[in-house]
Parts: C-alpha cells; structure tokens; sequence
C-alpha cells in the first residue's frame, strides 16, 4: 500500500499531474470520477499568493470530492515559499508540493522551478523550511537535472528525503530537454533502486496509454506514476490503465455519446467556477482533445470553437450526440 504520510493511495496510484491553465477543478471533477487516485492544483506562484493575487488565491479552490489533493506552490524565495506554503495550508488540502520542475524560461531565469536545480543547496534549504513552517506532508515535483553535466537527481533524492519529504515524483527529463525528446526513464529507476531512498517515488514523462504505463511500472518498479498531457480531454486514461494492468484487456474508445456527456460535466463546471464568459472562452483549449479522431467532424469542432454561450455549446453537443450515436 502506497502512503504520502498518512494518505493511503492504494497500491499503484496514478496521479495527475499539475498542468498551468488545464488542471483547474472543473477538469480535476472528471479526472477523479474515472478514478485519478491523487491530484495536484495549476501551480501557484508563492509571491502572488502571499500578495493575495486573486489570480494565485482562486488556485487554490477544489472540492471535497477531489481528496486527496495536493496544492503545488512554486518560488525562488525561501520566505516568500514559507509564507504561501502557509497560506495554503489554512485552505486544509491533504499536501503540500513544491515545484522544481518548470522549465519556462521566466520561471527559470529567477531561480525557481527547474531554475533551482542549479543551485541544490538553496534547494534543500527551501524544502527543509518548508517542511518546518507546515504541519502537512510536503511533496516535491522535479526533474533530472539542470543540465546534462549535471544529473543529480540521485544524489538530491536522498538529501530532499533526510530533511523530510514524503514523496518524490520525478519527470524524466533534464531542465533543458524539449518534451519532443523521449523522457529517460533510467535515473529514476536508480532514484527507486536506491537501498537508502524509502519514501515513495513516482515517475512522469511519456505515460501516454496503458501500455506504456505498464511498461515503466514493471522496468523501473516505481511506486505511482503521474500523468500529464495524455489525460487531456482524456480523463478516461485513470480508468482504462487500471483496468489494463488488473486484466491485461485494452477497453474501447469512449463512444461519442460517453464523451459529450462528460464534456458537457466539465463545460458545465468551468462556466459554474468561472462564469460563463471566461468558462467558454476557457474550455475551448479541450474541445479538440475531447473529439480527436473522430471522422467528419472538423465542422462541429469550428463550431464548437466560435460558440460564445453555454447555451450555444450545449445546443451543438447535443446535435453532436443524436448525429453520431
């Protein structure tokens, strides 16, 4: 049984990974009713939490039946990352995780995200402080390495562990890999191989289907793995690796009935979390990902894409669902 502290998670979670402008609550509702076991908020800048940026602070919503869930803080300031650690902690989520992992150029020319990694001192000491300044179990999210003469995650693994994280997930790439590049999963292997490592590790990168999650869960024997890009408007992905690891049987393509029901859950969602000016404009960036693959459909996504009102985007899902059933 994988546990972050006291957090059962069953025994192979699967995670969904914190994603800017995509990981919202309306998109978090769907991935967890096909079973995403723990998740992870956009991640939140810790000065503009701390300066009660609405932006930052309506990040920090989620729901009751998102549990658990982990709020993802990322800074270069070691107070300032106390502070919002804090300050998130008031809302009661189940975990605290810190982001080294962004690899965005403005992120990472402060010193924060995958910037950090170029200076693990720092690194240590933020995280130690962290985990001090806050009674939840503190996660940490990040990559390889800074760079390739500076692949370190084995050694900075056993250092995060000793000042008291509770688990480590880590994305096979360096800071400095363009996600076109396969992930390299070898080093994460050596990072749960490691005999002094005994709190959880997760792997991130390339988990697109359940062949390959089964694939990394059996070569590198991690605890979880976390899953990004391959759950966009594919909340069913949860699903469909549980089953195929318990049965070894690939479940069907969700009919175009399955995915407009659920499409319209999270529009509905989005236009009651944010008003259904931004909630529309918002869902757009789901649409394709939602209908890919589907023949005859390019009208209906250019429809789908211009609609302006949550009427009007109900209007053409349901002209959607009696064309195609």
């Amino acid at each position: 049984m994988v546990k972050i502290g006291d957090i059962n998670l069953g025994e192979f979670p699967l995670m969904l990974a914190p994603m800017e402008d995509v990981t919202d609550p309306p998109f978090r509702h769907v991935c967890k009713m096909f079973g995403a076991d723990i998740m992870y908020t956009e991640f939140i800048s810790s000065e503009g939490l701390i300066r009660d940026a609405q932006k930052s602070v309506k990040k920090l919503d989620f729901e009751e039946f998102e549990r658990p869930v982990g709020i993802q803080i990322f800074g270069h300031d070691i107070d300032s990352m106390v502070q919002a650690a804090q300050y998130a902690e008031r809302v009661n989520p189940d975990v605290i995780d810190i982001n080294y992992g962004c690899p965005v150029k403005k992120v990472v020319a402060k010193g924060a995200g995958s910037g950090i990694m170029n200076n693990i001192p720092k690194m240590v000491q933020m995280t130690e402080a962290v985990v001090k300044a806050v009674k939840l179990p503190v996660t940490v999210k990040t990559r390889l390495g800074y760079d390739e003469q500076h692949k370190e995650i084995v050694d900075i693994a056993e250092r995060l562990q000793d000042v008291g994280i509770q688990a480590l997930t880590i994305h096979g790439r360096l800071r400095t890999t363009r996600s076109s590049i396969p992930a390299d999963w070898t080093l994460i292997g050596e990072v749960k191989n490691n005999p002094r490592m005994h709190i959880p590790i997760f792997g991130n990168g390339d988990v697109k289907d359940p062949e390959s999650a089964k694939y990394f869960k059996e070569t590198y024997g991690v605890d979880g793995l976390m899953i990004a890009r391959a759950a966009y408007g594919n909340p069913w992905i949860f699903r469909d690796i549980k089953h195929f690891l318990e049965t070894g049987e690939i479940l069907p393509e969700p009919s175009v009935q399955e995915k407009v029901h659920i499409s319209t859950i999270h529009l509905e969602r989005s236009v009651d979390w944010k008003g259904e000016r931004k909630g529309v404009l918002e869902i757009r960036k789901h649409w394709s990902a939602y209908f890919k693959n589907i023949p005859n459909f390019k009208s209906y996504r250019i429809r789908l894409m211009e609609a302006e009102t949550l009427e009007e985007l109900k209007s053409i899902l349901n002209e959607i669902r009696q064309n195609f059933s």
